[in-house]
């Protein structure tokens, strides 16, 4: 399903964006110094799947893991992934845990 779509980062709005099947998946943040605050998930119904879900988090993670900025997730369904995903563990920052 994300294939062929594009991860926008809106730095107008701060919030990624993936406009999938005419729907717009968002994750607003908050950057401050080197750290980025993942606040809100929001996946509209008509697209919302896990593996999509999943699918879009990784995006996201991998962008900012090029980015060199260190994630602090704020949103349950965020830190949940994270806690599934050890790879993107080692982008928090030093003291947190989850």
């Amino acid at each position: 399903m994300t294939e062929t779509a594009e991860l926008i980062d809106n730095d107008f709005l701060r919030q990624y964006e993936l406009k999938v099947e005419n729907e717009m998946a968002v994750i607003e943040y908050s950057l401050q110094e080197r750290k980025i605050f993942l606040t809100k998930l929001v996946i509209p119904e008509a697209i919302k799947t896990v593996e999509f879900e999943k699918e879009f988090l990784a995006m996201v993670f991998d962008d900012i893991k090029e980015r060199n900025i260190c994630v602090v997730p704020t949103s349950p369904e965020i830190a949940k992934f994270v806690r599934s995903n050890r790879k993107y563990k080692r982008m928090l920052p030093v003291g947190i845990r989850i």
